[in-house]
C-alpha cells in the first residue's frame, strides 16, 4: 500500500487527514498531514516532509497531496517528486484523498490516475438537474435506462 503525505496551507492538511478518519471510522494507516504556516521556514518544512515520507513510503511507494500549483506548500511538495517512489498531485480535496486511500494498493502510476479523476469528478454544480437528483427524483425513468453514478 503505498503512503499518503498531504503538504498544504494551514488548517487544510489536518482537516483533510481528520475528515478521511471520520469517513472511514477510524484514521487510515500511513496517512500524514502538514499544515504550512504563513510564517512557516520552507527548509525546515522539507526536512519534516522528508521524515514523514519516510515514514509513510512502502514498497509501492508514497503520494503527496497538496492545494494550490505554485504555492509554498506545492514547492515544497514538488522537491520530493521521486520517478516510480513519490508522485505529487496539486489541487488536493476530499475526493481526491477518498480516491487515493481506496487505490493506494494499485501500483503509484495508476494511483496517480485515480486519484487526479477522483479530485476532478468530485467537483460539479449540484442542483435539480444533476444526475444524482434526476435519478432520485424519477427512478423509474433512470433505472430502466441503466444510469448510474460512482464516486
Amino acid at each position: 500500500m503505498a503512503g499518503i503525505l498531504i503538504i498544504a496551507h494551514a488548517p487544510l492538511a489536518s482537516a483533510l487527514r481528520e475528515c478521511a478518519a471520520h469517513v472511514y471510522c477510524g484514521q487510515p494507516q500511513r496517512l500524514e498531514a502538514i499544515d504550512v504556516m504563513p510564517d512557516a521556514e520552507p527548509a525546515a518544512v522539507l526536512a519534516e516532509a522528508r521524515r514523514r515520507l519516510a515514514e509513510v513510503s512502502e514498497d509501492n511507494g508514497a503520494l503527496v497531496l497538496t492545494d494550490i500549483f505554485g504555492a509554498t506548500p506545492a514547492n515544497i511538495a514538488a522537491r520530493l517528486a521521486e520517478p516510480g517512489r513519490v508522485k505529487v498531485l496539486a489541487g488536493v480535496n476530499l475526493p481526491m484523498l477518498v480516491r487515493a486511500i481506496c487505490y493506494r494498493a494499485e501500483k503509484l502510476d495508476q494511483l496517480a490516475l485515480k486519484a487526479l479523476a477522483g479530485g476532478s469528478q468530485g467537483v460539479l454544480q449540484v442542483g435539480s438537474t444533476t444526475v444524482q437528483n434526476q435519478i432520485a427524483n424519477h427512478p423509474d425513468k433512470y433505472a430502466a435506462e441503466g444510469h448510474q453514478h460512482h464516486q
